[in-house]
């Protein structure tokens, strides 16, 4: 899975007093490429991409290969607007990933394997920031971003900026459509479930490892260019809007948003509402410059959920999170935050499509209870 841009959009912006730099965060955001966390590659977001070496070397610590585009000018705008935008959409991808991978025996049929990192080059980015990519290290070649804590790429010791030379004794794909090409590639062969060989090259010293694959939750999960405060889910993929990543104060309340939409999901809601295609065009139209208004009028046309059916993915959604290793202890709060702050009245706010706020907190107090009791208990943590 990789931060992507050539054919769509869906990202999220840190609130920024320069007008002039949130522009070029709109427009970037624009351009970049939905970015699931989970791609028929099988690779999982974990890390943050840290800034780029002064001296243009690749994160892992080898030089780049050079190409002719790399001598071209690079905008220090363009630069530090693909730094940010890396940035937080990697936050997002972290604080889902241990939700995916500890909860695939919650998501019934809902769960894949995986190798446990992801990969980028600098084709991984829309034609205006390749040249941004490239000084901040990346070429042609796919090179590890991030690895999962955990997973199977960690036992085997693949790390960032390792350079993915080959798959299965056949060479990985390099340049434009390198990541479509892996993933066509990989398909087949994750699809067995066995340890995969990987050849690497760290630094100037190639490797070869086994990665065995790690069982998650399949749905995807993007980052929604708008400033509404809203999260969706419409079967296979969750977004988090730009507006609701503002919103959160911490990692821990982020958690709470994508475990809820991830529960909607495994629960099959959407499609029980009959209205996948009105919420999956709206996810689709967020991730666009300027979404169309006539789209986000009200609820965006999407049916609110009644408060058994919101009930029901809020209990999912606390087991979810104690098995992923977060504390739910402040999600009564920053519920109650959230409904105070946008009501149901509020156009395209979240608690428009989710508005039994009180019911849902009572529900949510005595599902806390009866967790915290299995866990005293030493029983597994199911619903």
């Amino acid at each position: 899975m990789t931060v992507r841009s050539r054919r769509s959009s869906s990202d999220i912006m840190p609130a920024m007093h320069n007008s002039k730099m949130q522009t070029a965060v709109a427009k970037c955001a624009a351009t970049l490429r939905r970015h699931a966390l989970l791609l028929p590659v099988a690779l999982l977001a974990a890390c943050a991409v840290p800034p780029g070496p002064s001296d243009g070397r690749a994160p892992g610590g080898q030089a780049p290969q050079a190409t002719p585009t790399q001598s071209a000018p690079v905008s220090s705008t363009d630069q530090a607007v693909l730094r940010k935008m890396i940035e937080m959409q990697d936050r997002l991808y972290k604080i889902a990933a241990p939700l995916l991978t500890s909860n695939a025996p919650l998501c019934k049929g809902n769960a894949r394997s995986l190798l446990g990192f992801t990969a980028k080059n600098a084709y991984s980015y829309s034609a205006q920031y390749t040249n941004a990519a490239r000084s901040l290290g990346f070429d042609d070649r796919l090179q590890v971003t991030g690895v999962l804590p955990n997973s199977g790429a960690a036992r085997s010791d693949v790390r960032r900026g390792d350079i993915l030379q080959s798959i299965g004794d056949k060479p990985m794909p390099q340049g434009d459509n390198a990541e479509q090409q892996a993933a066509a590639l990989l398909t087949p062969m994750v699809a067995k479930r066995t340890p995969l060989k990987l050849g690497l090259l760290r630094g100037a010293t190639p490797m070869t490892v086994n990665v065995p694959l790690t069982l998650a939750c399949s749905f995807s999960i993007e980052l929604g260019n708008a400033d509404i405060v809203n999260a969706y889910s419409d079967g296979r993929r969750v977004l988090i809007t730009r507006g609701m990543m503002n919103f959160v104060h911490t990692d821990e309340e982020l958690a709470y948003l994508v475990a809820k939409e991830i529960a909607h999901n495994a629960l099959g809601q959407p499609g029980r509402q009959k209205m996948v295609a009105t919420i999956g065009g709206v996810i689709d139209n967020l991730t666009r410059t300027q979404p169309d208004p006539s789209t986000l009028a009200g609820t965006a046309g999407i049916l609110p959920y009644n408060q058994d059916m919101d009930a029901a993915a809020d209990t999912l959604a606390l087991y979810m999170l104690v098995r992923a290793g977060y504390s739910i202890d402040n999600a009564p709060r920053f519920w109650r935050r959230l409904a105070e702050a946008y009501p149901a009245s509020v156009p395209n706010g979240y608690t428009a499509i989710h508005p039994s706020t009180m019911y849902r907190l009572a529900m949510i107090g005595k599902v806390t209870q009866i967790i915290a009791a299995k866990q005293a208990a030493g029983k597994p943590l199911m619903p």
